[in-house]
């Protein structure tokens, strides 16, 4: 069969599939849980701005939302552990406080009283008790409450900066959970505690008791979680220069690490709630995410053989992996998992048959082979060293064009993250309309091991900045892309290293494009949450004595070194980089005639939830790279 002539035009100007109104019905998914009985499965949609919960039972019948009304979100530091599942009932956050329905159907009922901000509840093995993570004027503890709301929530554990991921154990005498303290962020030193619990006499639990069973300054550990016999304490631990699975042997005392390489089992705990491994229900395996490069696999260990493998069939093609929850019972799992050209999805696999999909995030009517997939790369760097990335190329099967296309340089946010080669909606726009995608993991960046992480230390605004201007090289030199059309893109973090590369490297990049961005370090150190108001003291230094390096990687005190064209994007309520960075940088643009952009989203905080902001951004990004990338 003869095969269409593609239509020859230019690079970026490329029809595609992925419009922005597309990108703006879309919904987020960010938790999926079974129910103690493991035959319902609940997982959290955000509808534009709002946090729905969903319920599907095994009994074929039809998702249905759950709290009507009610927009769950928990609210410690950046969010997460919104929500849990056990004895048929939903216990979530919103509005401030707990709340819990009936899977089944009922009315919702308050559990807290609108106090402070509660996070990752975990309900006790016999039902009667929940603890969670509570923070009220820059106080957090692990408090305690009546599952049904009887009495007043009273501290259970308290004294250090911030907690999270409390988990019980199946005899409801102990609570395993991870502690740490400023300057400390939780990838950089966390420790494991457990709690011994006085229970009885209708009062709450009272702990008697606090051990600390690993971690400490240099360590980080993330995710404890007991097996069901509650012999074994698993968790992760990056003691090893790698976040490696361990187990804690509660009746012997003793620690070992039952998966030691050079992947990633772990996740930076940028938020509550987050999980990657979960024992089987006859507790002989440990289901866990397996990470390298950012691609994820899901994996097994044989507690009884003592020997790790990957599940049989994998489930499907999928790229990362992500909230594993495995079914009580059943040992079905659960995950939220994405592919390049599969936006995020809940899905349910079942070891040995097979993967079924019971919530698509997108529709998912535009074709494989009309999407871009990506592929790890790596380029030399400042002193001989090597940074990394995800590249994506030109795709759409109706154009092609002459010449090299111009490329966008996307810079995650953090700084202590990683752009991962799940479904991208940024890359997809762009390299569906002729642009090459290199998602820059610089030296900073988790995934690729401790010591690339701790590469970033003191030296933030040098090393990625360094590895975005070097990334720029090496897309020139390797023929990739057009050197005289690149532009550097980033939010947060990733904004403050499109300003420091713009104030630094003029000329480089033919235009940038900042989300949020930091421009002072100071006020950013003054001003934003408890969770990251000490993150500069290791990434820069402390102050005052490190003042020089704050004023001199400070994009504002530079600001007039900015000549290239910048398209500014900041949320109005922004309580993380608050709008006066942006509002700074956008003055000194228009005092000097630079030509520039500046949207403000009202009503928009630290990234965007509404539907119409998404959509506004994303057309104003095009039409700004067609004026002064396209068309220059």
């Amino acid at each position: 069969m003869r095969q269409p002539t593609r239509i020859v035009r230019p690079y970026g100007t490329w029809d595609s599939p992925v419009s922005p109104a597309r990108l703006a019905q879309g919904i987020r998914l960010s938790d999926v849980q079974w129910d103690t009985d493991g035959r319902t499965l609940v997982w959290l949609e955000g509808r534009s701005a709002q946090g729905v919960l969903v319920a599907a039972g095994q009994d074929g019948e039809a998702p249905r939302d759950l709290a009507a009304g009610f927009s769950v979100r928990a609210r410690v530091g950046y969010g997460g552990g919104d929500f849990t599942v056990a004895h048929g009932t939903a216990y979530f956050v919103a509005d401030g406080r707990l709340w819990r329905q009936p899977l089944r159907g009922g009315p919702v009922v308050p559990v807290t009283p609108a106090f402070g901000q509660p996070a990752a509840p975990a309900v006790s093995p016999d039902g009667q008790w929940i603890v969670y993570v509570h923070s009220y004027e820059r106080q957090d503890c692990l408090a305690i409450t009546h599952a049904g709301g009887d009495g007043w929530p009273q501290r259970l554990v308290w004294g250090d900066d911030f907690y999270m991921q409390p988990r019980w154990h199946p005899d409801g005498r102990r609570i395993a959970f991870i502690a740490w303290n400023h300057p400390q962020m939780p990838w950089d030193g966390t420790e494991l505690r457990l709690a011994t619990l006085e229970v009885g006499g209708g009062r709450p639990p009272a702990v008697t008791g606090v051990r600390t069973l690993a971690g400490g300054t240099g360590v980080s550990i993330f995710q404890p979680e007991f097996s069901p016999d509650g012999r074994y304490l698993a968790y992760v631990s990056d003691e090893s220069g790698w976040p490696n699975l361990h187990l804690y042997d509660l009746e012997a005392g003793t620690h070992r690490a039952r998966v030691t390489e050079p992947a990633d089992h772990g996740r930076p705990a940028w938020v509550q709630g987050l999980r990657t491994h979960g024992f089987s229900p006859d507790g002989r395996y440990i289901y866990y995410i397996r990470s390298s490069q950012g691609f994820s696999s899901l994996w097994r260990y044989d507690l009884s053989e003592g020997r790790a493998e990957p599940v049989a069939p994998p489930p499907d093609e999928y790229t990362v992996l992500s909230q594993i929850a495995v079914a009580p019972g059943t040992g079905e799992i659960a995950l939220i998992a994405s592919s390049p050209v599969a936006p995020p999805r809940v899905v349910v696999h079942r070891p040995g048959q097979g993967t079924r999909v019971l919530r698509r995030s997108a529709p998912e009517d535009i074709p494989p082979e009309a999407l871009a997939r990506p592929w790890a790369v790596s380029w030399p760097t400042a002193g001989g060293q090597e940074a990394h990335g995800l590249l994506y190329e030109p795709t759409n099967p109706r154009f092609e064009s002459p010449g090299r296309p111009p490329g966008i340089l996307r810079i995650h946010g953090g700084p202590t993250s990683q752009s991962l080669p799940g479904f991208s909606p940024d890359a997809q726009f762009f390299a569906t309309r002729g642009y090459v995608v290199l998602e820059v993991n610089y030296r900073g960046s988790t995934g690729y091991g401790r010591a690339y992480m701790e590469a970033l230390r003191g030296n933030w605004g040098v090393v990625d900045v360094e590895d975005a201007v070097s990334a720029a090289r090496f897309l020139g030199e390797a023929g990739i892309a057009d050197p005289d059309r690149l532009v550097i893109m980033g939010g947060s973090a990733g904004g403050y290293t499109v300003l420091r590369a713009l104030t630094t490297h003029p000329g480089t990049f033919r235009a940038g494009i900042s989300l949020y961005g930091v421009s002072n370090l100071f006020t950013l150190a003054a001003e934003t949450h408890k969770f990251e108001e000490r993150y500069l003291d290791s990434i820069v230094g402390p102050l005052p004595e490190a003042a020089h390096l704050y004023r001199e990687r400070s994009p504002l005190f530079a600001a007039d070194r900015i000549t290239d064209p910048l398209a500014l994007f900041q949320g109005a309520d922004d309580e993380v980089v608050p709008r006066n960075q942006s509002d700074a940088i956008a003055e000194s643009l228009r005092r000097r005639g630079v030509p520039h952009e500046y949207h403000v989203y009202e009503g928009e905080g630290h990234g965007w939830r509404k539907a119409e902001t998404v959509e506004a951004f994303y057309r104003a990004v095009e039409a700004f790279l067609r004026q002064h990338v396209l068309y220059a």
